[in-house]
């Protein structure tokens, strides 16, 4: 087994190959982040090389695919690299999948992004993906080879539990989570509320309704991505308008474009948890007091070690 990163995911790899280190079986060599490289030329096109052999080998490759679009790029072309480099086997790690949100046509004369990914990953030769929440479940249907779909609720569900909530409650964001916010809710024993919205265009919120019992309740809303926050922030300012004691928020995906970072900042919400898939701005300016974040690198970690040894993964999985 090899693993490297792609530039974009490189300390989150790098975690990886730690856990991976913590959870070996007896005999087993440590492993290295691998070394590769990325040359760059004057016009912007890049060219991934590896440094050392991958001859035989069985190649993790980790990148998450959030914009820009150079991510998805890098990763195809690592790809490409360890095949030609006589790889055994290419095993694509995307903590998160980009252009999931494509994954159908919504109106006429429209792409389907997500389907084209999956055909570009196969192309570029990659045997195997593994991800974590994708936007919808059905896009593993999308690939012709086999999709490990990860859930984050492996490390939500205990942290929700560690904040000893009273009056807990569960809420789905919109009608399309409501599947998700009810996963999470039987595991914690607790109702669900659900956020009707209308969009006026896309990344604009025009109106949100929440349906179920909402006064005196705390309520953690569930997700799989937080993009420009509007949809979260305006749910939790409806949330609290209807009055309810805390809202607080889980998403995998911390994508946080635009003015994400303060709109979460200026609303009711009391709390934003989210993992490490995506890396959080480096911007000091960036508001970031009511952001927490919890790691995935250890439940990667044992995937990939059960997969590079043929054992099942399904123990790892809360649905």
């Amino acid at each position: 087994m090899e693993l490297f990163a792609c530039r974009a995911s490189r300390d989150f790899a790098a975690k990886v190959v730690d856990e991976l280190n913590n959870i070996r079986y007896p005999g087993e060599e440590l492993l290295h982040l691998g070394s590769s490289e990325v040359t760059m030329f004057s016009d912007g096109e890049f060219q991934p090389a590896f440094t050392e052999s991958v001859r035989g080998a069985t190649v993790f490759i980790l990148q998450s695919t959030f914009p820009p679009s150079d991510n998805l790029m890098e990763l195809l072309l690592t790809i490409d690299a360890a095949k030609r480099a006589s790889a055994d086997k290419v095993i694509a790690v995307m903590p998160y999948f980009g252009w999931a949100r494509q994954d159908r046509k919504d109106k006429p004369r429209v792409s389907i992004g997500a389907k084209l990914v999956a055909n570009l990953l196969r192309a570029a030769g990659a045997d195997r993906v593994m991800t974590c929440d994708l936007h919808a479940d059905q896009i593993q249907g999308f690939f012709d080879f086999p999709v490990d779909h990860i859930y984050a609720s492996k490390v939500f569900i205990p942290y929700i539990k560690s904040l000893g909530l009273e009056n807990l409650s569960i809420a789905a964001p919109d009608m399309g989570g409501a599947k998700r916010a009810n996963a999470y809710a039987k595991e914690l024993a607790c109702p669900v509320i659900i956020c009707h919205k209308s969009r006026e265009r896309a990344n604009v919120v025009a109106n949100i309704t929440a349906i179920g019992e909402v006064e005196g309740r705390n309520i953690v809303i569930v997700d799989d991505m937080i993009d420009t926050a509007g949809t979260l922030t305006k749910a939790a300012d409806v949330l609290m308008e209807k009055g309810a004691a805390s809202v607080r928020a889980c998403a995998t995906h911390a994508v946080l474009s635009g003015k994400a970072y303060e709109n979460i900042a200026k609303s009711a919400i009391k709390e934003v948890i989210v993992t490490d898939t995506i890396p959080l701005s480096s911007d000091p300016e960036k508001d970031k007091s009511k952001i927490r974040v919890v790691s995935m690198t250890g439940t990667f970690a044992r995937i990939i070690h059960r997969v590079n040894n043929y054992e099942e993964i399904s123990s790892e999985f809360i649905h």
